[in-house]
């Protein structure tokens, strides 16, 4: 036995299986892994982080949900977590994600919408009554408010007496791809990074078991980029947060393995399954031989997938149940730690509650039917994804090369240059424009939407949010406002400001005490804008 094979395989005995038989349906045992080295949970993790892949642990089951009021959502969480779910992860509507109120002139006709309405810690105590914070890992995606969101959950746990070192989960807190392709931003980029670095800081001394970032090449993706580009431009966001992490003093080895990725899982299957290998042994490398980190957990490309919403289609609805299972799949091929199946109704309104069931099932059949989880990296040493791995790693590559010397050296300041001179964006939207022509000249079928259109008639039963959701949120939002101690709130709000104008002051515990005294997000938002700024996007022409 070859040293490496020695060292995987006292990994492997050391991590406890599942209780399931490790064979095929017809009864042939199988092998945990198969090839050469460098196997699973062997740097640079190109075959997965872990020895035993999924015969240890399942990948989690964080089904993405929000919508109406929070008592709304808490109810599908409930839903979600009955069906076998295994993990939340919260949408907020488009008011709460740019730092507004319900009560917002901004926010009229998009209260619920798109997402849960939270104002206040009382929206986010009920968005999780009920449900224990000490055993569910939750996820949020919301960047620019992301600290306020992440304060208001720490006072949440507080309440039900679950200390911040017990909450685990995710907030996405990746404002760098927010300038790049989703625009959900509010200060302007080198303020943010501050506040970003904070929550690091903060959360690497108190909750050992959060992530502070989820560095996402998602909504990269969904914007209209290649695969080169979403894997190229999200892993070197992540390389500009490490800089701007260890420009502040914090120690790699700390703050590393608390940084995780989200990835979308689009429909030509193999190149996804390469990205998801090729970011692995990307981030491997650049932490331990550019950023200097030492222990192995900071070197891991800990990740998220998401199936491709972009790629669902109005016509034929039915037809994304397929789309989003073999996207599924690709997911688990390539070893993603948690996922999000779309539900089939996406592309016309937020998901039924019946619609979701089938995207958890999806997920319930591609685990315990298809036999994926009983090697790890199955597809391992096929010489057309080991092709893949390789040409989405030289792809990125030369877009760390273009960056680096942006930036004179400096991935953040390359990051913030390509931001200014319109580069990601130019890139995402020739990207877009490219596939869309494509698309229209036939040249790529979409099936039911440019080819095979029969039966595309059929009505479907939509979810809708009505204008009495909003008119509601309101109502109880003035009710919090009126119950408060105003007192309390101006103090807390005027410690904000006065963190915000101190760079040596870290902004999480004015931020917990100001939502501890039910100030508002927009008014938590307010207090810090007269410090950092608002960011308005230059016209790239």
């Amino acid at each position: 036995m070859t040293d490496a094979k020695e060292t995987w395989q006292q990994r492997f005995d050391a991590t406890p299986p599942r209780d399931v038989p490790f064979e095929t349906m017809s009864g042939v045992p199988v092998e945990p892994v198969y090839g050469d080295a460098p196997y699973p949970g062997q740097y640079p993790f190109t075959r997965g982080l872990h020895a035993a892949g999924y015969r240890s642990r399942l990948w989690t089951m964080r089904m993405f949900a929000g919508f109406g009021t929070a008592e709304d959502t808490n109810a599908r969480f409930r839903e979600l977590l009955r069906h076998g779910g295994t993990g939340l992860s919260t949408a907020f509507d488009m008011p709460t994600l740019m730092g507004y109120d319900s009560d917002s002139e901004w926010a009229l006709g998009e209260v619920g919408r798109a997402g849960v309405a939270v104002d206040t810690l009382a929206d986010m105590e009920d968005l999780y009554a009920g449900i224990d914070l000490s055993k569910v890992s939750t996820s949020m995606t919301i960047n620019g408010p992301a600290a306020i969101v992440l304060a208001m959950y720490i006072a949440v746990g507080e309440k039900n007496q679950v200390a911040r070192a017990d909450l685990a989960g995710t907030i996405q807190n990746d404002i760098l791809k927010e300038y790049q392709a989703q625009k959900e931003y509010i200060f302007p980029p080198r303020p943010s990074m501050r506040i970003v670095t904070d929550m690091i800081d903060f959360t690497s001394a108190e909750m050992p078991r959060w992530h502070p970032v989820s560095i996402s090449g998602y909504h990269i993706r969904e914007a209209g980029s290649t695969a080169a580009h979403e894997l190229a431009f999200t892993l070197a966001n992540g390389f500009a947060y490490v800089e701007a992490a260890l420009a502040e003093g914090q120690n790699i080895n700390q703050f590393g393995p608390r940084l995780s990725f989200f990835f979308n899982s689009h429909s030509d299957f193999f190149e996804e399954i390469g990205k998801f290998r090729a970011a692995r042994r990307i981030w491997a490398r650049w932490m331990k031989e550019r950023y200097g980190a030492t222990d192995e957990r900071a070197m891991m490309c800990r990740f998220h997938t998401q199936t491709a919403g972009v790629s669902l289609t109005a016509q034929q609805p039915e037809n994304n149940i397929a789309r989003v299972a073999l996207q599924g799949l690709a997911a688990a091929l390539g070893g993603t730690q948690s996922l999000h199946t779309d539900s089939y109704d996406e592309a016309l309104a937020l998901p039924t509650e019946k619609a979701a069931r089938i995207a958890l099932r999806t997920q319930q059949i591609i685990a315990h039917e298809t036999g994926v989880d009983l090697v790890a990296d199955p597809l391992g040493g096929a010489p057309y994804v080991e092709w893949m791995t390789d040409e989405m790693e030289r792809q990125a590559e030369a877009v760390f090369a273009h960056l680096d010397e942006l930036g004179n050296g400096s991935i953040l300041e390359g990051v913030y240059a390509g931001i200014e001179n319109g580069y990601f964006v130019g890139e995402i939207a020739d990207a877009a424009y490219r596939l869309e022509r494509q698309v229209n000249a036939g040249e790529r079928i979409i099936v039911g939407v440019n080819d095979f259109t029969e039966g595309t008639d059929d009505e479907a039963n939509l979810l809708r949010i009505d204008s009495e959701t909003e008119e509601y949120q309101r109502k109880r939002l003035e009710a919090v406002k009126h119950d408060r101690n105003h007192q309390h709130v101006t103090d807390a709000l005027a410690a904000v400001t006065a963190a915000a104008e101190d760079s040596t002051v870290n902004l999480m515990p004015p931020i917990i005490e100001a939502v501890r005294a039910y100030a508002t997000e927009e008014e938590i938002v307010d207090a810090m804008k007269p410090v950092f700024g608002v960011y308005v996007e230059k016209a790239i022409v």
